[in-house]
């Protein structure tokens, strides 16, 4: 049963999106739906100024040489947060590699060269929140970013 609020009484405004219900884009945007599942939830959540993405990186798997999934990405205008939720995982900042901790969270300006991958036979699962919002033209793909 709902029961309506008096007048004149404010009422939240939230809004809630199970994860699982949002469609997996990994094929969509090139990457192997075997090995990698991304959900991107700022239009689900109705958000207006920021993103937020669900990112699996599947673990004990590495891309071959040409694959999609060896690729990193630069922005023009987003500043990104990798939030390491579960797993071990390796991220590449332009040409340092770096190895991330389960609840470990990295800040990555827009022009710094990026990309990550499962390290082990766990899964790696990331938050990502980015902001500002600058929609798909904001990034650049480099092809063959992770050489090894």
């Amino acid at each position: 049963m709902v029961t309506l609020p008096e007048k004149g009484v404010a009422v939240a405004d939230y809004t809630i999106v199970p994860v699982k219900e949002v469609p997996d884009m990994a094929a969509e945007v090139g990457m192997d739906p075997a090995h990698f599942q991304i959900r991107f939830m700022r239009e689900p959540l109705g958000l207006d100024n920021f993103a937020v993405t669900y990112e699996r990186f599947g673990g004990g798997w590495r891309a071959p040489e040409g694959h999609p999934h060896r690729r990193g990405h630069r922005h023009q205008l987003q500043e990104e947060v990798y939030f390491l939720i579960s797993g071990r995982a390796q991220a590449k900042f332009d040409d340092e590699i770096v190895d991330l901790e389960p609840w470990t969270a990295v800040r990555v300006p827009p022009e710094t060269a990026r990309s990550f991958r499962a390290a082990g036979e766990e899964d790696a699962v990331f938050v990502t929140i980015g902001a500002p919002q600058a929609g798909p033209d904001d990034v650049e793909f480099l092809p063959d970013y992770w050489q090894d």
